[in-house]
């Protein structure tokens, strides 16, 4: 077990909250000013690598070497908002895209601040909300992006009122079909503590990644989304400790 497991580990016995998936790691914080770096003795680059290391990592015990049937549709959703769960989710496809010769689709299923076109220098139309409200293959509402096997369902162009066609029939209808067009799916999902629509979409999925921020996500706050995800017969896949910092030198954390 890497050092990152172990310490997310402690930190789960510490706040007295257990996943109950089999998925635990730590994702550093990254993009820090200059006195933040200096004093941890860390360079961009290293961080940067093992952030990338850690992703490899979820998306290994999560969708690549599971004894068991493989989770192929999966949601990402932190506690709270600015949990950095958008980037994890994108990093997570853009992985396991690289990894399989199978197809991935990435589903921008937050449609209260959508980010993830951003992330790819696209746009949101044509994308979630059209396809639970037009008809027509819903591969016609996903774009390629990044790389030839993973593809985009951005949020679509959004209203007022868009939210709510997260509880319409279409959406499990939808969702049926992209897993018969594709074969993973990984959704990226609101925050837990502020809306249902996370909880939605993990009673029609394989699952549910937690993501956690590091000294920002309360203990209580934890606890009663693990009880409410349980109690909604959501299976928790795992929890990702994410923007976790490290006051030691690299070279120690080697060592250890």
């Amino acid at each position: 077990m890497s050092k990152n497991f172990e310490l997310m580990e402690q930190a789960e016995k510490r706040s007295q909250f257990r996943s109950s998936g089999k998925l635990e790691l730590t994702i550093p914080v990254i993009g820090e000013n200059a006195n933040a770096k200096r004093q941890r003795n860390r360079s961009q680059p290293d961080l940067e690598n093992l952030a990338s290391e850690e992703v490899l990592r979820l998306v290994q015990r999560v969708f690549l070497l599971q004894t068991q049937e493989l989770p192929r549709s999966v949601v990402f959703a932190s506690i709270d908002h600015g949990g950095g769960c958008s980037r994890i989710c994108a990093q997570a496809a853009e992985t396991l895209a690289r990894n399989i010769r199978g197809s991935v689709c990435l589903v921008e299923a937050n449609l209260r601040s959508p980010s993830l076109p951003a992330v790819f220098g696209t746009t949101n139309h044509h994308g979630l909300t059209e396809s639970l409200l037009q008809e027509g293959s819903v591969r016609s509402f996903t774009r390629p992006v990044y790389a030839a096997n993973l593809w985009l369902l951005s949020s679509g162009t959004l209203a007022p009122d868009s939210p709510e066609l997260l509880n319409s029939d279409s959406l499990k209808s939808r969702f049926a079909e992209l897993r018969k067009e594709f074969d993973f799916v990984l959704v990226d999902a609101p925050p837990l503590t502020r809306y249902s629509d996370a909880v939605v979409l993990g009673q029609i999925s394989d699952g549910l990644i937690l993501v956690l921020e590091a000294n920002s996500t309360r203990r209580e706050a934890a606890l009663q989304v693990a009880e409410s995800l349980h109690a909604s017969n959501v299976r928790v896949l795992g929890a990702v400790l994410n923007k976790r910092t490290f006051p030691i030198p690299e070279t120690l954390y080697k060592k250890l």
